[in-house]
């Protein structure tokens, strides 16, 4: 286990198997938290938010919070009903996205998603700059450090998300229970005291509000309500992650959603009672001591347990309510990768049967919005409900299209609850959009519909790349001679081991291409005679315009054009084992000239690497045993190119290996084997944790490669694509096979490309088109 995996392992865990994960599911308990905690948390600054707005208007125009938090709560129990309904009609989950796609076609499912990807990546710059603003106005001298504050925090989320569902829904529940205890506790006491002995004041030194710089118009009021159904964010997670919970799902689904509302709505409402009715209450901007953290001192007293408990948990649940986003985003967009509108990368469950890469993604986002931001709530809320209220609306709209065609029993009232709710959410987005547009909102409405345009392009892509992969059918390739060209900037060990190679697969010619640097030019070529007498050698200098790595690419590629008929192999040669600068150096210089030479498309690229280095003298010592382990995805040109390749070889062995790492695609990978007339015996390995790189490493040891009396040859096969963007589309586990394996003593690597010239989706039809799709869930080499 390499340095990497095991601190991989030490932070996230060890790798959990495919069929542990029905052991990942929650009950209603668990979902709670990890549903909920973005709606929660959202009564820990919506109040606070919606009187910054009405500050405008003067001191006198705070008290417009309470009715307006009321509205907000009306509005929450519709939504709830809603979604409860949501959940009952698609227990498969999805959320908006399914729902709008099935009832209302794929360009509004497209807006929906794009909506709540937007939303979920602002959910953890709010919920972690809110969480930050709780800390601050703990301790003020932390406000220097606030972005400091904020990525920590992000960081831990990111890490506890990793480590899987259900480690970070225990973890989360602690916090948010908390919340839900002292935050009521103090609400009940506030209340009472009010009603008792009257509403205690701020024990607090209060700035004045600034003086009004507007009049308490319905344009203010409007914008302040806008910024209250903030509240309302997070209300749609359920129904993206049905199937997070346990069986029956959409029982439990509805269960959670009916608690958010016994819990959510009176919060929101009485935050906004004692925020309106405590005496000295102020909010505006700039203003470092939160909202909360007023009511807490007034009713529990400044230095109390409570105040601080209030804080503490207060800045707990902001920080953990990013759990929601991370609950749904990762689903979310492996949902989309599976209908081919995102990288498919995203698709796949990593070691703790979470989307790793969704999280990753969605982390990095967060980041840079925090970052940009300043980690400041004021700043970033104003982008936020633009996106959920969207979503909303075309979730709202689409189950009322459902009921209008399904009729199930009671559909009239439920189509009824559904249109009440789209159009109150469609009003209320409204108001967002007008009031929102020139604090930020504009950035949501130009960021949504470019997402919707990526998201089409991305699925073009990826039916114009099937098309031509499937028009080019299945007819064999004869086996061809091999020509070998190796590239070296110096002669080492590795250069050494390479010719031993060329030699050991029987190559019908062996060629030297030197391109030398600074002071390795001196004897370069006396070097190789010594190494290789009577092979071929030739020289070059790299030039003002050509790096090594080019002028080794160009020299490469005019060899192959000499050779048509051949195989053209360009063996990379890299030494393990020098100074670490050295070592960086070179293995930079290598990536070029192979990324160079794959990208052609017209030749073999082969890494071999030595793991001895020193001055010399070096021997050509040809390995006893070659085993030749073809890597197969699924069968089409490409893979049947690497396999005559692979029979092209001297080989001790030649043997194709299929990792099922998921999805079952072995019997289709077996007709089309029979149906190519293929003669190389196929091996189909399950991969129980979804590992493709330790599968193929475990299954690679049962050689005993040692460098000496036994070489593998890892064949791997590429699509090379006409851009670059296309290309981060595709490849990417080769490139990690090829990484995992480069300095594996008696491995050596070889991509076949294969050259894909053009790809046209302007011949297919268009990808906002409603019907089946078809899904590549795997994540292996193409």
């Amino acid at each position: 286990m390499g340095i990497y995996s095991s601190l991989k392992r030490r932070v996230i865990g060890d790798p959990r198997a495919s069929g542990e994960l029905t052991g990942q599911v929650l009950p209603p308990w668990l979902g709670l938290p990890t549903f909920a905690s973005d709606t929660l948390s959202s009564a820990a600054y919506a109040t606070e938010e919606t009187m910054v707005v009405l500050a405008l208007a003067g001191a006198g125009a705070l008290t417009v919070a309470g009715p307006l938090a009321a509205a907000v709560a009306v509005l929450m129990i519709i939504v709830i009903i809603g979604y409860r309904q949501t959940v009952r009609a698609y227990p498969d989950g999805g959320g908006a996205y399914v729902v709008a796609t099935r009832n209302l076609g794929r360009r509004p499912g497209l807006v929906a998603a794009a909506a709540l990807l937007v939303d979920y990546t602002l959910t953890v710059a709010v919920s972690v700059s809110a969480g930050t603003a709780a800390i601050v106005s703990a301790f003020p001298e932390l406000s220097p450090a606030r972005l400091l504050v904020a990525l920590t925090f992000l960081g831990v989320i990111t890490v506890t998300n990793l480590r899987g569902v259900r480690e970070a829904s225990i973890v989360v529940a602690v916090p948010v229970y908390a919340f839900v205890s002292i935050m009521g506790a103090m609400i009940l006491r506030g209340i009472v005291l009010c009603s008792t002995s009257g509403c205690p004041a701020v024990p607090f030194e209060q700035p004045e509000v600034p003086a009004a710089v507007t009049g308490l118009t319905v344009w203010l009021v409007l914008r302040a309500f806008a910024t209250s159904a903030t509240s309302l964010t997070g209300v749609e997670a359920v129904s993206n992650g049905v199937q997070a919970f346990r069986p029956p799902a959409s029982r439990n689904a509805g269960i959670t959603l009916g608690l958010i509302g016994l819990l959510a709505v009176p919060m929101v409402l009485g935050i906004a009672y004692l925020a309106t009715n405590i005496e000295g209450v102020v909010a505006f901007a700039g203003l470092e001591r939160t909202v909360t953290s007023q009511i807490a001192g007034a009713v529990f007293g400044p230095s109390s347990v409570g105040f601080f408990g209030v804080q503490v948990a207060t800045a707990a649940i902001l920080f953990l309510a990013a759990n929601t986003a991370y609950a749904d985003f990762p689903r979310l967009a492996s949902r989309l990768a599976d209908d081919r509108f995102l990288p498919r990368q995203l698709s796949a469950r990593g070691d703790r049967l979470v989307f790793s890469n969704g999280i990753i993604a969605l982390s990095l986002a967060a980041a840079l919005l925090i970052a940009l931001a300043g980690a400041r709530v004021t700043l970033l809320v104003a982008l936020y409900i633009v996106g959920v209220f969207t979503a909303f609306s075309l979730s709202q709209l689409g189950m009322v299209r459902h009921w209008l065609r399904e009729r199930d029993p009671g559909w009239r009232a439920s189509a009824a609850l559904n249109l009440v709710g789209a159009l109150a959410t469609g009003a209320v987005l409204l108001v967002v959009v007008v009031t929102k547009f020139t604090v930020g909102a504009w950035v949501v409405l130009v960021l949504g519909p470019a997402v919707v345009l990526a998201m089409i392009g991305v699925r073009r892509h990826y039916d114009a790349y099937e098309a031509a992969v499937v028009g080019m059918g299945l007819h064999p390739q004869p086996q061809r001679p091999v020509r070998v060209i190796v590239l070296e900037d110096r002669v080492d060990a590795a250069t050494a081991a390479s010719v031993a190679y060329a030699y050991g697969i029987g190559a019908a010619h062996i060629t030297g291409v030197l391109v030398p640097t600074g002071r390795q030019r001196e004897n370069a070529r006396e070097r190789w005679r010594q190494l290789a007498p009577g092979l071929e050698v030739n020289e070059y200098a790299p030039g003002l315009r050509r790096t090594p790595a080019m002028a080794q690419r160009d020299i490469a590629l005019e060899r192959a054009g000499q050779h048509p008929e051949a195989f053209t192999m360009a063996v990379v040669p890299e030494t393990r084992s020098n100074t670490w600068i050295d070592v960086a150096r070179r293995h930079r210089v290598a990536q070029r000239a192979k990324a160079a030479l794959v990208a052609n498309g017209r030749l073999v690229v082969t890494n071999v690497v030595s793991p001895i280095g020193g001055p010399g003298p070096y021997q050509v010592t040809e390995p006893v045993e070659h085993h030749v382990v073809v890597l197969v995805n699924r069968v089409h040109r490409a893979t049947l190119r690497a396999i005559a390749y692979a029979e092209s070889l001297q080989a001790t062995s030649v043997q194709a290996l299929s990792v099922n790492v998921g999805s079952r695609r072995s019997r289709e990978i077996l007709v089309d084997w029979k149906k190519a007339g293929l003669k190389v015996p196929l091996d189909l390995v399950d991969s129980p944790y979804r590992s493709l790189i330790d599968t193929v490493e475990d299954y690679i040891a049962e050689f005993a490669p040692d460098g000496q009396h036994t070489v593998v040859t890892v064949v791997m096969s590429e699509f090379v694509l006409p851009r670059w963007w296309q290309r981060s589309l595709h490849n990417q586990t080769v490139l990690q096979i090829k990484s995992a394996l480069l300095f594996t003593r008696g491995v050596v690597t070889t991509s076949v490309p294969t050259l894909l010239s053009s790809l046209d989706p302007d011949a297919l039809p268009s990808a906002e088109a409603d019907g089946p799709l078809t899904v590549d869930h795997q994540q292996q080499p193409a």
